[in-house]
């Protein structure tokens, strides 16, 4: 069984920061992406950010230079610093972790439960 436990959401002013945290924990083995979705009211979850096992990471137009993916392999632990935050990044972040392999050699996506990110003056 695998889990993944999101921190760091709250509400920030625009412009302000705020750090998001996920530890992946379980029978892993390795992961392959870990990353980060969001979904605002009325609006599709779209992809934020992604970081490979490598350290490369991919990032939706719509925050590249504001946000930074990374990632521990260690501890199966990924960060998504947001700065310059704008109310448009309003929204329930999620934590995805792709081609996760667990220890009994199976291969599977898991998502952790969401933790809200209120950008307002």
């Amino acid at each position: 069984q695998v889990q993944l436990v999101e921190s760091g959401g709250g509400e920030v002013q625009p412009g302000g920061s705020l750090r998001l945290s996920c530890a992946a924990s379980g029978n892993i083995f390795s992961i392959g992406t870990m990353g980060w979705y969001r979904q605002a009211p009325g609006k599709l979850r779209e992809l934020v950010a992604a970081v490979m096992s490598g350290g490369s990471a991919n990032y939706a137009d719509s925050v590249k230079g504001r946000f930074t993916n990374s990632r521990i392999n260690a501890n199966f632990t990924t960060y998504l610093q947001m700065n310059s935050l704008k109310p448009e990044d309003a929204a329930v972040y999620s934590c995805n972790a792709e081609q996760v392999l667990s220890t009994d050699w199976t291969l599977s996506n898991y998502w952790g439960q969401g933790t809200q990110v209120t950008v307002s003056s």
